[in-house]
This record gives structure tokens, C-alpha cells and sequence, in this order.
């Protein structure tokens, strides 16, 4: 009996379970009464939206399901930020899925949920996937409209996308199952096709208190704009539909007649479970992160057959690169190696640093992902590069320039998945969200920020200590240790991956044991959108 393997996969599991049960606190939106009100309309709820609209029993994908968690408290929250979306499959055909959940604020749009929409918008571009849009939203959340309304990345863009989607040959279907006020009567409208449910629905610039005061005009709601205005006076929508149910099935229909489309070629065989048990992970993965271990028994734990091509894994060894098959599909793997390597000149090298020789060896193999068309999986736990005089002497900066160039300008598709540590440097070399993965997902265990909780109170408590010092005051002991547990404190909480997830930093947090799902659905929905773009590095430090 391994008690400290026990010890692992208790403390990973009371962390499942924590995730367990904020998933389902997500899940009920707005709470039991909003969502018994709403139902009492005859509407059915965002969630179950989607759940008759998808396939049964096909893989699905939420994405952003922890949006604006922990946010937004003085206006009362915004559970999920106020939209569900997933990534699933229609009639056989993958797709994009988004979601007014009306039960939180009559579906009114925080300054996270128009960064949720655009973060779907963004995967259907990518991946040249249909989009599908569930309309029931009260339109902007006033109190906040300076923080959603005017900027680039604002409210606007969700329309501009539409239009651009429309000109790339992207399928928009939507479905008016609720209210649809103001600018956000453009999206269902510059999709290819707009339904509307009768009674429910309604789309129009300016609801009925508006247009009295604008012009005087006195008219209810259902004559301005319901479903009868619209499919039969107006033009303005396609279709109408008794109830709910209708409308989804129409959809259903429409996919069930769509044609075909190119792919990117990916090369995939029939997919194999790992020979090792992948349940072993969760107790193979320290509890205590500063703790070494052997990537490479996480590795084998994720791939088809537990079969792993290892590239130059005798040098450069904190970071490991090879090839492998994830649930047939075949990945190049970029991991940070976490146990204390020793190289042929005799020098120890900390796990989970990237040394000169490993962004060195990465660049290389990442360049060669590129020429033979394989996807790139990047797992993290990486403190950061190597400092100190014999790094910054052998050209650390450089040789991780060329890595961050080489990985930056892929054109095969790159999904990351932090494990653990995604620090400062190390975060973007890795393939950070700045770095454009079509998917980014976290483990429980996952900790995101410029550097460890420990590394930055520390550096905070000696810039504070200094001040109060300059201004001639005198620090004890005692409140020195005091202002350096607040100052970890608050540092920690950002460290956590819901802080990252509520952001948006991350899409998804999941279980270990969904990891091979969500890379297959990733490469899934990528190689519908083939390589259009040579790769080039441009100039590169050599």
C-alpha cells in the first residue's frame, strides 16, 4: 500500500468533488424559483435547450461554465455570465452551440458575457464550425453599459461577427425563444436563417415604454414585435413555431440537409484506451506541488496504448516532446518534465524549469509538428525559465525567444492543458491563452499567475517593507509576518483556477479523466478548417 499515492488521490478527489458541486451550482443559472417561473411561460430552460437540441449520448464540451464566477457581487452575480455554451453535435455534424440563460437577469448581457459570446464566435472562426444561437435575453445590462457597449471587444463585435462569419461561409442559425431588444436584434437577424417562437419570442429596436416615449406611440409588445409582426407583416424572421420543441427540430431539419465541407487532413486511426490506468493519475500527482515527479507517468496515462515517440529525449530533458495518438488522433506533446533531471555534462536541472537546451530542443520539434501537420498538445507545470548569471551568459532569452517564435506562428492547431504550475514566461512558451490555443483547459490542481504565491508575497513584502521603511517607519516582526499572510492571501486566490476560469483565462476547469475527451473534440472540431497559411518563423535567434 503506497500511502503517499493515497494521500495524492485523496486530495485530488475532495478537489473533484469541490468542482462536482460548483458544476451543478452553475447549472441551476439563476437559482430553483427563477427557473420555476421561467418554466411556467412554457419555455424551456437554456440548458435543456441544448440538451434536446444535441445528439444523445454524443461528446459534448462546455465552454466558460465557471464565466463570472465570484464577479459582479454588488449587482447581485452573474452565474455562468449569463450564457451556456457548448460544443457538441447536430444530426451528426459538429457545431457550436450559445445560449441566453434567462433565468439570470432576463438573460442581460454583463461585460462576461459578451466576452463568452465572442470567445464562441472565436471557435466557430477557427474551426469553420456552424454556430447555433438560442435567443432569450433582455438585451445590455444597463448599470454597465460604459463596460460592455462602445469598445472593440464590446457588445458590437458580437454583430460585426456575424457579418464576417456570414461572408467566410459559416453556418448561423438562431432561434428567437424569448426577448430580443435593441442592437441584440441584429445577431438572430444577420444569421443565415432566424425562427421565432410564438408567444415567447419577440425582436424588435425598441420595446413598447421606449417607443411611447420616443414617439408617443401606445402598442403592446406582441403586436411591435411578436412572432405574428414578424413572420407574417414584417419579413423579418423565417419561421415560426408554436413552442420550443418546434423550433428545435427545425433546426435539427436544417442540419440534417447541410452538405459536406473540406477538412484539414489530420491523420487519425481507431482510437485505443492507455495500457496504464488513467484513475492512477489522480494519485500519482504530488498533493504538494513543490514536489517532484515523473511527467511521463501522466503521459502514459492520456495516450492510445500507452505508446509515446519520444524526440531528443536525452537532451534538453525538463522539457518532453514526442508523438503519440490521443483517441486515435495523432499529437505532437510539448510537457513540462517535473522530476530533477541530470545532463550528460553533469549539471542538475530543476523540474518544471525550461533550461536553454529544452526551449531549444521544443522549438525544434514544434517546427517540425508544423511541417508534418500535427496538432500540438502542450501540458503545464512549468515555474518558468532558468535565471541566474550562467543562463542569462548562454543566451537564455534567446533560445526562448525561438521557441515562443516557433510555437506563436504554428498553423496546426495548439491545445493546452495546465496541470499544474503555468507561471509567469513559462505560461506563454507553453501556449497561453495569448497564444491563440483553439482550446485551453485547466485540472483542479492548476495554479496561473506571473509566478508562485510564495516567490510574489515575498517580493511584494520587501517593496512594501522598503517603503514604510523610507518614510522612517519601523516594521516588527510580527506585523511583518501579518502584512505577509494578508499580502499571500490575496495572491492565492488568484493563483486558483476558478479566478482564471471566471476570466475566461481558461475555458474549461475538468476532471483528469476528460482530458483525452476534450483534445479528441478539439482536433475534431480543428480539422474542419483546413491549414490555409504557410508557416513561417520569420526571423528567428539562432
Amino acid at each position: 500500500m503506497n500511502l503517499e499515492f493515497n494521500k495524492n488521490e485523496d486530495s485530488l478527489k475532495q478537489l473533484l468533488f469541490q468542482l462536482s458541486q460548483r458544476r451543478k451550482r452553475v447549472a441551476l443559472g439563476g437559482g430553483e424559483k427563477r427557473i420555476a417561473k421561467h418554466k411556467e411561460k412554457g419555455k424551456l430552460t437554456a440548458r435543456e435547450r441544448i440538451t434536446y437540441l444535441l445528439d444523445e449520448g454524443a461528446e459534448t464540451v462546455e465552454i466558460g461554465a465557471f464565466a463570472g464566477e465570484g464577479m459582479y457581487q454588488e449587482e447581485g452575480g452573474c452565474p455562468g455570465g449569463g450564457v451556456v455554451v457548448v460544443i457538441g453535435w447536430v444530426q451528426g455534424r459538429q457545431c457550436v452551440v450559445v445560449a441566453n440563460d434567462a433565468t439570470v437577469k432576463a438573460g442581460a448581457w454583463f461585460p462576461i458575457t459578451a466576452k463568452k459570446n465572442l470567445r464562441a464566435q472565436e471557435i466557430s472562426i477557427e474551426n469553420k464550425l456552424p454556430i447555433i444561437y438560442l435567443v432569450d435575453s433582455a438585451g445590455v445590462y444597463l448599470p454597465m453599459q460604459d463596460e460592455i457597449f462602445p469598445d472593440k471587444e464590446h457588445f458590437g463585435r458580437i454583430f460585426r461577427n456575424n457579418a464576417v462569419m456570414s461572408s467566410m461561409g459559416i453556418v448561423q442559425l438562431a432561434a428567437i425563444m424569448g426577448p430580443c431588444v435593441a442592437g441584440g436584434a441584429y445577431l438572430p437577424i444577420m444569421s443565415d436563417e432566424a425562427m421565432i417562437v410564438d408567444g415567447t419570442g419577440s425582436v424588435f429596436l425598441a420595446g413598447s415604454y421606449l417607443v411611447k416615449s420616443a414617439i408617443g406611440e401606445s402598442i403592446d409588445n406582441e403586436t411591435l414585435g411578436g412572432a405574428s409582426t414578424h413572420s407574417e407583416i414584417s419579413g423579418v424572421t423565417d419561421y415560426k413555431f408554436e413552442n420550443d420543441e418546434q423550433c428545435l427540430d427545425h433546426i435539427r431539419n436544417i442540419f440534417d440537409k447541410m452538405g459536406g465541407q473540406a477538412t484539414a487532413g489530420f491523420s487519425r486511426k481507431e482510437a485505443a484506451a492507455p495500457k496504464e490506468n488513467p484513475t492512477e493519475m489522480l494519485g500519482l500527482l504530488p498533493a504538494d506541488r513543490a514536489k517532484p515527479y515523473d511527467m511521463m507517468d501522466i503521459i502514459n496515462r492520456l495516450v492510445d496504448n500507452s505508446e509515446f515517440e519520444p524526440y531528443k529525449d536525452l537532451y534538453g530533458q525538463t522539457l518532453i516532446c514526442g508523438l503519440a495518438r490521443i483517441e486515435g488522433w495523432a499529437v505532437g506533446i510539448v510537457a513540462n518534465q517535473r522530476k530533477i533531471v541530470k545532463t550528460k555534462k553533469g549539471a542538475m536541472q530543476m523540474g518544471g524549469v525550461i533550461y536553454s537546451d529544452s526551449a531549444d530542443k521544443a522549438a525544434r520539434f514544434i517546427m517540425n509538428c508544423n511541417q508534418k501537420k500535427i496538432p500540438l498538445v502542450f501540458l503545464h507545470d512549468v515555474s518558468g525559465f532558468m535565471v541566474g548569471s550562467q543562463s542569462e551568459h548562454g543566451g537564455i532569452i534567446k533560445d526562448g525567444a525561438k521557441m515562443v517564435n516557433a510555437m506563436a506562428n504554428s498553423v496546426v492547431p495548439k491545445f493546452s492543458v495546465i496541470i499544474g504550475n503555468s507561471y509567469g514566461a513559462g505560461n506563454y512558451a507553453m501556449c497561453g491563452k495569448a497564444y491563440d490555443p483553439r482550446l485551453i483547459v485547466a485540472w483542479p490542481t492548476a495554479q496561473l499567475a506571473v509566478m508562485s504565491g510564495a516567490a510574489a508575497a515575498n517580493t511584494l513584502l520587501q517593496i512594501q517593507v522598503a517603503s514604510l521603511k523610507a518614510k522612517g517607519q519601523e516594521i516588527t516582526p510580527e506585523a511583518e509576518k501579518e502584512l505577509l499572510d494578508t499580502i499571500k492571501a490575496r495572491y492565492e486566490e488568484q493563483l486558483s483556477p476558478y479566478y482564471a476560469a471566471a476570466r475566461l483565462w481558461v475555458d474549461a476547469i475538468i476532471d483528469p479523466l476528460e482530458t483525452r475527451k476534450v483534445i479528441s473534440q478539439g482536433i475534431s472540431m480543428a480539422n474542419h478548417a483546413p491549414i490555409e497559411k504557410a508557416y513561417n518563423v520569420g526571423v528567428i535567434q539562432v
